[in-house]
């Protein structure tokens, strides 16, 4: 890759916004005010903006390998926190993506170092899903059902925290579980029911 091609990218990127909207930068310096906190993979091919078709300031973004919500990671804790409590986004989206290195490495049986106590959340998805993923016989797709339980596990991470818990309680804010498939580009909507979970773990994990 020729670094200084970016640079040249980023002027005719520049020029173009200027053609379109001669304010665009002096708006887009005012501030943000996106409406969606977006959790997704940090895989190179799955860019929020690009998938959905969003322009700067349209999405608050953090991307992690495997799109995780881990309760002792300060870094989503703090993204959660500010995109709820500060910027009063209404949507929390969890995209997982099919084809994720970090799903698959979980399903290894190795050693992979420093990445153990990281892919050791999306272990325990398949442990507490066992029965239901060694019952898919095609590696492919017992695959593919992991991804998507990632995500359904992630979202339920998500309604744990209380900034959401008042988000949810205080404006209506509305949890979601996608996955973006590469070999076709389509998101698909889990149509996870965000309210009946929350419900199921409030005995536990109520903090609002």
């Amino acid at each position: 890759m020729n670094i200084e091609q970016l640079f040249k990218n980023n002027r005719e990127w520049i020029e173009n916004k200027l053609r379109s909207d001669s304010q665009y930068f002096e708006k887009l310096a005012a501030g943000q005010q996106p409406k969606i906190l977006y959790i997704g993979c940090s895989d190179s091919r799955v860019t929020v903006e690009e998938i959905l078709g969003l322009e700067p300031g349209e999405a608050f973004v953090h991307r992690n390998v495997a799109n995780l919500v881990n309760n002792v990671d300060l870094n989503v804790m703090s993204v959660i926190n500010y995109a709820l409590d500060h910027l009063n986004v209404d949507h929390v989206v969890i995209c997982g993506h099919y084809n994720c290195g970090g799903v698959k490495a979980a399903m290894q049986s190795a050693d992979l170092g420093i990445l153990n106590p990281w892919l050791r959340n999306i272990r325990d998805v398949y442990r507490m899903h066992m029965d239901e993923l060694n019952a898919i016989s095609d590696e492919a797709k017992r695959y593919d059902r992991l991804v998507e339980l990632n995500v359904e596990e992630q979202c339920v991470n998500v309604l744990k925290t209380a900034a959401v818990q008042r988000g949810v309680r205080n404006r209506g804010v509305t949890v979601h579980g996608w996955v973006f498939d590469l070999r076709n580009g389509m998101v698909k909507d889990l149509q996870i029911d965000f309210q009946t979970k929350l419900e199921k773990i409030r005995e536990i994990f109520r903090l609002d």
